[in-house]
This record gives structure tokens, C-alpha cells and sequence, in this order.
């Protein structure tokens, strides 16, 4: 077989069986499942076995040891010469692997990435924060809308790499923060050809409330930094942008409570970003409740992650005795 599919997962069964109902659907099936259950307590042990007769799936259950690591456990144990990996609240499109063995044949890749978008049966709230993931108005440039496919970093819920990618690079470093950023750039440091392949997308079944999506979002940020402890040029000008997000509205906010004119011109410009996320978004999904929504998930993702960002920095710089 060509493809291994590896899944980590922990305490959603239920995702496991949306996800897996969507793999037996694939126009193109030479591929093996991996389920590798990180240290869950509520298992998909008993999801498993009634997909046996529609795909070929191995189970394991290890101890918790995190996302990044458990996927290497499951790379160690495939068959295939090329690994894919998923989120478990991914759901994969019918014609993904047709379209990504056209890709990695064609172009010569030795990994991928791959963006995320929102199903038609998503709720509302959903489909507002895939919006927040993958809008240009956001963060979406870096997360599946270059121009250039080879400045992609790919992201762990819809990433591969081929066999020999890795052995030589043995994987994950980390464990869950920022790790597919940072095997990424290691993937091409060492000379593989990594790209976006901007048609292999899955649609991305997040699960969050706003709270925790704000909270991800600051991780987010962080995120970003740890990686910078590996690859000292892994934090550019670009991901500063919701550190100005952020920092310009509250100098906005500040300068308001003190009667300033200048206030007038800083809020402005953000009514204006509001009035163009909520255009955009309502007409992406043709909902004026995802319009709405899509203001404060915007928002939040942005502002929080320049949050997570700085704080990020300084605790590096604590660390590091330079503050």
C-alpha cells in the first residue's frame, strides 16, 4: 500500500467514527488506518472493529505522552511509504487521496500540507471560527492561501510526509506545541520538498466554545515562540500582525477614555475591518448568524494570539536571563 493514515486521539471516540465513515467513502482506498488512543480515559476501543470489514485499521492504546509523539509512534508502526496525518475532528472529502497522489506524483513532494474549511452540516459557531482560521482578513494567509505552496508551514491536522522524510528527520520533537510547525521547517531545512496542496482540504469539525477557542488562540501565539526555540527565524514580521491588532486597538480604547480625536481615526480603521469580515463571511457562507459571529471570533483569534504571542516572548526572555 502507499498510504498509512495516522490518528492520534484522546477521549472522542465519536469523532473517530465520524472520521472513519468518511475514509471508507475515498475514491481512492490503497491505504492502512492507525488509531494510536494517547492515554484516553473515554476510548474508541469498542468504534473500531465495525470498520474492519470496510478498511484496513490497526488500534493502539499507549499512555498519554502528547499529540506530536504519539503520531510517531503510530509512523514507526506503518506500512506505507508515505504517512498522512489527521485530526480526529477532521472529516476527509471523498476524492482527497486521488487528488494527493496526483499531487506528490506530479510535483515530486516529499511532504504536504493541506488547509481546512467548514461542512454544510457545521453549526453556525463553526463555520465563524473556520472562517477566523482561514480568512485573509485574519490569519488565513499563512494557513492555506499563499501564493507560493513552498513557504507553507503544514499544520497537524492535515500534514504528510513520505517514509523516508521520516526516518531521517524522526518525526516530532515536541509533543503539542507547535510541532508541526517546527517539523516542518525541519522537513525543508534538511532538503525535503514540502508544499501546500491547496485542493488535498479536510473539513475541520472543531469543537470549541468560544472560551477555549480564545484560549487556543493564545496558545496559538505561544506556540509560535516555542518553535523559535528550535528555529531562531521561525518568528517573522508577518506574526507580529495580531500583535499590532491587538496593541492598536487598545491604544484606540486608551486614547478614547482620555477624549483624544485621534481615538476617532485608530476605531475607524477597525470598524472598517468589522464591516469587511462581516460582509466577507456572510457571503462565504451566506448567513447573516455567521456574519455576526464571525466578528467576535475574528476578533478574539486575533487579539488573543498576539496576547499568547507576547507573553510567549517574555517568558522566553525571563528564561533566558534577559529580562
Amino acid at each position: 500500500m502507499f498510504f498509512s493514515v495516522i490518528i492520534p486521539v484522546y477521549n472522542r471516540p465519536l469523532e473517530i467514527r465520524e472520521l472513519l465513515e468518511s475514509l471508507t467513502h475515498q475514491s481512492y482506498a490503497d491505504f492502512e488506518v492507525i488509531i494510536v488512543e494517547d492515554g484516553s480515559i473515554i476510548t474508541c476501543e469498542k468504534i473500531i472493529p465495525l470498520f474492519k470489514d470496510k478498511l484496513s485499521v490497526s488500534y493502539y492504546l499507549i499512555k498519554n505522552i502528547g499529540q506530536g509523539f504519539a503520531r510517531n509512534f503510530g509512523m514507526e508502526k506503518a506500512k506505507g511509504e508515505y504517512f498522512v496525518l489527521f485530526d480526529s475532528d477532521c472529516i476527509i472529502p471523498p476524492d482527497y487521496f486521488s487528488i494527493l497522489i496526483a499531487a506528490i506524483t506530479n510535483r515530486k513532494l516529499d511532504a504536504h500540507g493541506g488547509p481546512d474549511d467548514a461542512g454544510q452540516g457545521f453549526s453556525d459557531f463553526q463555520k465563524a471560527i473556520n472562517y477566523s482560521m482561514t480568512s485573509l482578513l485574519t490569519t488565513g494567509g499563512i494557513r492555506g492561501k499563499l501564493k507560493d505552496p513552498a513557504k507553507y508551514q503544514a499544520r497537524g491536522y492535515n500534514m504528510g510526509l513520505s517514509k523516508e522524510a521520516f526516518e531521517v528527520t524522526k518525526g516530532f520533537v515536541d509533543p503539542n506545541k507547535g510541532e508541526d510547525i517546527e517539523l516542518s521547517i525541519r522537513l525543508k531545512k534538511s532538503g525535503f520538498k514540502l508544499e501546500l496542496v491547496e485542493e488535498a482540504f479536510v473539513y475541520h469539525k472543531r469543537k470549541n466554545t468560544f472560551r477555549s477557542f480564545l484560549r487556543q488562540s493564545f496558545s496559538f501565539g505561544q506556540n509560535r515562540v516555542n518553535v523559535s526555540r528550535y528555529h531562531p527565524d521561525a518568528i517573522q514580521l508577518i506574526h507580529f500582525l495580531p500583535v499590532f491588532f491587538l496593541m492598536g486597538w487598545l491604544f484606540g480604547v486608551a486614547l478614547l477614555l482620555k477624549a483624544s480625536p485621534v481615538s476617532f481615526w485608530i476605531l475607524q480603521l477597525y470598524n472598517i475591518w468589522i464591516l469587511l469580515v462581516f460582509f466577507d463571511s456572510l457571503i462565504k457562507y451566506r448567513s447573516l448568524v455567521v456574519g455576526f459571529l464571525a466578528i467576535f471570533t475574528s476578533f478574539g483569534q486575533l487579539s488573543f494570539y498576539g496576547a499568547g504571542l507576547i507573553y510567549g516572548l517574555m517568558e522566553k526572555l525571563v528564561s533566558e536571563g534577559k529580562l
